[in-house]
């Protein structure tokens, strides 16, 4: 497990990270949220020892992580580095290398992105003639080509479009086995919904949300959606739910106790005619709307 305790950062005066601990659990995958600013990519810089921190430590199954175990990460960084006058399949293999795979190895490695990646026909291409999504492609096959203990990626999906979103998507579910943490940040709220088991929501460099994504939708309360066949503005004198909001027959409302739960649903059955009820899923943008502000 990777993980982060007390992580602290200071350019000069400014505070860029404050005490940030949190998990990257083996085999699930970690969210890693926040407005620009909010101090992501200094932590990430620090978990792969690009930046050393002020106070705190990065531990690897409760061990203080070492280079030597660094040197085993597959890391894509915000800023993409790959050379762009080199052939795509060359600087690969050149990877894969670098991070010890034997030559065979690594050229099995690489040929197996380039085909899963739908760039087998562009592996003698230089990447420099590549379009910017393909460059994107290129540059996770490079953070994956030694096959990581753990994986962490800075906006991997930041320009692609949504076919080249999908491959990746599937790439990453294929390539993360039950033994390796996968950290990785992103604005789109959508995909980071999608893919992650977990999510760490950070704010002016300090944690804010932390935890498994379906437990930061539910929160203290869980909303419910009544629809019924007539007027559910009754709803608003029921006693022990909040009410979200009414139109017609449609409805939401927060409950916090089960039995209450129950209670609405028998009464709203002994009004008429019961079309849909059930809980409503929060969105993830609206966990961090309410995490960050």
């Amino acid at each position: 497990m990777l993980s982060v305790a007390g992580l602290t950062r200071r350019f000069g005066e400014q505070l860029a990270l404050d005490d940030v601990s949190f998990d990257v659990v083996p085999g699930r995958m970690t969210g890693f949220v926040g407005a620009n600013g909010a101090g992501k990519t200094t932590a990430m810089r620090i978990i792969l020892g690009v930046l050393a921190a002020t106070a705190g430590e990065v531990c690897w199954n409760d061990r203080p992580l070492t280079q030597d175990v660094r040197r085993d990460f597959g890391y894509m960084p915000e800023e993409r580095g790959l050379y762009p006058k080199m052939k795509i399949r060359d600087q690969l293999v050149f990877f894969g290398r670098l991070h010890g795979l034997e030559p065979l190895r690594a050229a099995e490695r690489t040929d197996k992105l380039l085909e899963r990646l739908g760039l087998a026909e562009r592996a003698t291409d230089v990447l420099e003639t590549l379009s910017l999504g393909n460059q994107q492609r290129v540059q996770i096959a490079a953070a994956l080509v030694h096959e990581p203990s753990a994986l962490v990626l800075d906006e991997p999906f930041s320009g692609l479009d949504p076919l080249a979103v999908d491959a990746m998507v599937d790439l990453l579910r294929e390539e993360v086995t039950p033994e390796v943490p996968v950290l990785f940040s992103s604005h789109q709220l959508d995909l980071v919904e999608r893919l992650c088991d977990d999510l760490v929501v950070l704010s002016r460099g300090k944690v804010v949300a932390a935890g498994p994504v379906a437990e930061l939708a539910a929160g203290p309360t869980m909303t419910y959606r009544l629809v019924v066949d007539g007027d559910a503005g009754w709803l608003r004198d029921v006693e022990g739910i909040r009410v979200r909001d009414v139109a017609g027959g449609t409805a939401l409302f927060d409950v916090e106790d089960a039995a209450v739960e129950q209670s609405v649903l028998e009464q709203a059955v002994g009004r008429g005619r019961v079309l849909e009820f059930g809980p409503e899923r929060v969105a993830l943008s609206d966990v961090f709307r309410e995490a960050t502000r």
